[in-house]
């Protein structure tokens, strides 16, 4: 009864910590009401989720480690803050977290005294994240002349989660465009990969956006389309090998002229030559 009185008169922290996967979560859990003496104290850090058969992520007990009912999914993967403990710190740290992992914590801190009773407790949900690849956008492969014909882009991104949001944005007004495709795949791993097409009407300056939102993360990706830079580009390189082509052009000419120069020169010479053999014969 008087455990149950407890559970109510002691306010039930509660915080959310957003981790990626395969990265270490700290759970927090602070007290900070008085000096403690670790033997004196029992802290349990569990699932909250009553329906669980093995619900202990850790047990501290007289200050010392307790391992006895750990579950076997957190073994070797939990550990204390010592030297925060004198000072009220019960933050539990998880190590390389996966999307089993993905739960509401809940730390209790008992005190023994006259009798034992609850002092703390606080709540945690541990929410998973991972950033999703750099999307790859592949546009149309056209003629200059192909305007008002349909055409289709493609945006695919990995290694991404939870779910993301998928946009297609026209940057000519930044209006956003229907996916015509949208295709989420969940792998082995638990993380998603996304693939979209668009299919729009072909324009003289088409200017389009795919962009991959992670809002657990606040990540947004975006890859663009701008056939303006595409066509100067091509432009540019096409003035360039002109360009160069011509250089080499004069180039080999001024070279035939040298040699035709050397050789006349040197004909001259021979010819010089016989002639001063002959006046001498």
């Amino acid at each position: 009864l008087l455990l149950s009185f407890n559970l109510v008169a002691i306010a039930l922290e509660e915080k959310t910590v957003i981790t990626k996967l395969g990265d270490n979560a700290t759970l927090t859990c602070i007290y900070r009401e008085r000096e403690l003496h670790l033997k004196n104290l029992r802290v349990y850090w569990q699932i909250a989720d009553d329906q669980e058969e093995c619900s202990v992520v850790h047990a501290l007990i007289s200050g010392q480690d307790n391992e006895s009912e750990q579950c076997i999914h957190f073994k070797n993967r939990t550990q204390l803050f010592w030297d925060r403990l004198g000072k009220g710190d019960f933050s539990l740290l998880l190590l390389n977290v996966s999307q089993d992992d993905e739960r509401t914590y809940k730390c209790v801190v008992m005190q023994k005294t006259e009798y034992t009773r609850m002092i703390h407790q606080a709540e945690v949900v541990l929410t998973l994240a991972a950033s999703y690849s750099q999307p790859v956008l592949s546009g149309p492969i056209r003629n200059s002349d192909s305007a008002g014909e349909e055409v289709t882009f493609s945006c695919r991104s990995g290694n991404g989660y939870p779910e993301p949001n998928v946009y297609w944005i026209n940057k000519t007004d930044n209006s956003h465009l229907p996916p015509s495709e949208l295709k989420i795949t969940p792998h082995a791993d638990g993380t998603y990969s996304v693939f979209s097409t668009l299919k729009v009407e072909a324009t003289s300056n088409m200017q389009i956006e795919c962009s991959i939102e992670n809002k657990l993360l606040q990540e947004n990706l975006s890859a663009k389309y701008m056939e303006k830079q595409i066509n100067d580009s091509s432009t540019e390189s096409h003035k360039n090998l002109e360009k160069n082509g011509r250089g080499a052009q004069a180039a080999g000419i001024i070279s035939i002229v040298i040699l035709i120069g050397l050789l006349a020169v040197f004909t001259c010479w021979l010819w010089r030559r016989r002639s001063s053999k002959l006046a001498s014969y």
